[in-house]
């Protein structure tokens, strides 16, 4: 079923309520019930939860509404649901969300992050294929360019500003970078993630002081941390990176697929990504949910700090996400994790009782930022944790997102704006005089 079917079938007129065959509802309506997409619709069809039945010509399908109904009431439905719109679709393989969970490829993703490592979770995201044990290696050249443009920048440079040196670096050290074949995308892919973490200045002892299993987790935590990392602190890394390795159009990875329509080389595209992700409102959340959770930490209870961001004005970071019903499921598998962390105890604790005092007058959950800033609060990890890490695994997400654009029709992103500016022709604006040269004393100028 094509993109192109699922919003021409919206627009088909449901069928009139005297018809025998009962009241039946068009794809768009029956996303609006399950609060889904209308390509969520199909995905239910596909896994026998609904019935579809051809419209009269061919051209779209309807659904029962009680069976749509008794769907919605077994998956609950979200409360405010995105719009449906007849824009622009991007079709895409990678990633699918659903009202309480999300998939890679068809395949429960938290489910992948807690059998699989990053690296492995990465290729099945672009390939569908597993690669058990795939580490990856970052090409010499480019890593040592890295490195030096990195450091080159001011003590007070944040990691994403390093990161995004890196990745500049990089580029300029790999002449193939043009090359836009799947097979040299990927080979890019493979060393520029590692590339980027190498970049990124050393806290601690190389591989993570865990018995160095050359995981990108183990090369990432020295550069958190400058304590060894236990095994179960560099397994919460681990699957905190494969989680976030793709989450459908955020707006960082929308960013990478308007620079791949132009056909830019895939560390033009990771820039694009990395330019949107330092948005307080995107990757950097975590940033303020790890200072909120240190002062519930220090202050003994929740409700002080949150009467306090209340008071300011401000929302209170790590709750709610749109696209889930109820608790982020990122942030569920994290916390069945931290759960086994004795360390983890007292920021566990903060930011249930975060939930819990704001859940009185908002029924809001925890998001993957809460349970980002549990870890980095838990295991002493600087307030940029969060972000660092989400920044070297959507990565992953990004490339996978350009070679499918690579192989749609290019330019294709081009809106018209909607002019609301003075109507034309306005007179010519009358400018200062500019000033007179100086004399030179060279003669006069040609």
């Amino acid at each position: 079923m094509t993109h192109d079917t699922v919003h021409r079938s919206g627009t088909q007129d449901a069928q009139p309520e005297g018809d025998p065959s009962a009241r039946r509802l068009t794809t768009r309506e029956a996303a609006e019930r399950l609060g889904v997409k209308p390509e969520t619709v199909y995905a239910y069809v596909s896994r026998g939860q609904l019935t579809s039945r051809r419209t009269p010509g061919g051209r779209g399908s309807t659904f029962d509404a009680a069976e749509v109904d008794a769907l919605a009431r077994r998956t609950g439905r979200r409360e405010n649901p995105p719009p449906a719109t007849d824009g622009l679709v991007f079709r895409t393989g990678v990633t699918l969300i659903e009202p309480d969970r999300y998939y890679f490829r068809g395949v429960d993703a938290t489910d992948l992050a807690r059998r699989y490592g990053y690296e492995e979770v990465a290729e099945w995201i672009w390939t569908g294929e597993l690669r058990p044990g795939i580490r990856f290696t970052a090409a010499a050249e480019s890593l040592a360019a890295a490195r030096l443009t990195a450091a080159s920048l001011p003590r007070h440079s944040s990691s994403t500003d390093r990161l995004r040196a890196a990745v500049a670096a990089a580029a300029a050290s790999d002449p193939l970078r043009f090359d836009l074949s799947p097979e040299a995308v990927l080979n890019s892919a493979r060393s520029l993630i590692p590339t980027l973490v190498g970049a990124l200045p050393t806290a601690g002892e190389p591989d993570g002081g865990a018995g160095g299993d050359g995981s990108l987790a183990a090369q990432l935590w020295p550069k958190l941390s400058g304590r060894p990392a236990d095994a179960a602190s560099l397994t919460v890394l681990d699957t905190a990176l494969a989680l976030l390795a793709d989450h459908d159009l955020a707006a960082s990875t929308l960013a990478a697929r308007v620079a791949a329509s132009t056909h830019a080389h895939p560390y033009a595209v990771v820039s694009a990504g990395l330019g949107v992700l330092e948005g307080p409102l995107h990757g950097a959340a975590s940033g303020p949910a790890h200072r909120m959770l240190s002062e519930v930490v220090e202050r003994g209870g929740a409700a002080p700090v949150v009467a306090d961001h209340l008071r300011a004005g401000r929302r209170i970071p790590g709750l709610g996400h749109r696209l889930y019903a109820g608790e982020d499921p990122r942030a569920a598998a994290l916390f069945s994790l931290l759960d086994e962390m004795p360390q983890a105890g007292p920021a566990l604790a903060a930011a249930r009782d975060v939930v819990a005092t704001t859940t009185r007058h908002t029924p809001l959950h925890a998001n993957v930022d809460l349970a980002l800033a549990v870890f980095s609060v838990a295991c002493g990890l600087p307030v940029q944790t969060g972000e660092t890490v989400f920044a070297v695994s959507r990565t992953a997400g990004w490339i996978a997102h350009a070679m499918e654009e690579y192989a749609e029709r290019p330019l294709r992103m081009r809106p018209s704006g909607q002019y609301v500016g003075p109507r034309p022709p306005q007179p010519l604006p009358a400018g200062a005089p500019l000033p007179a040269a100086a004399p030179s004393g060279h003669g006069p100028a040609k």
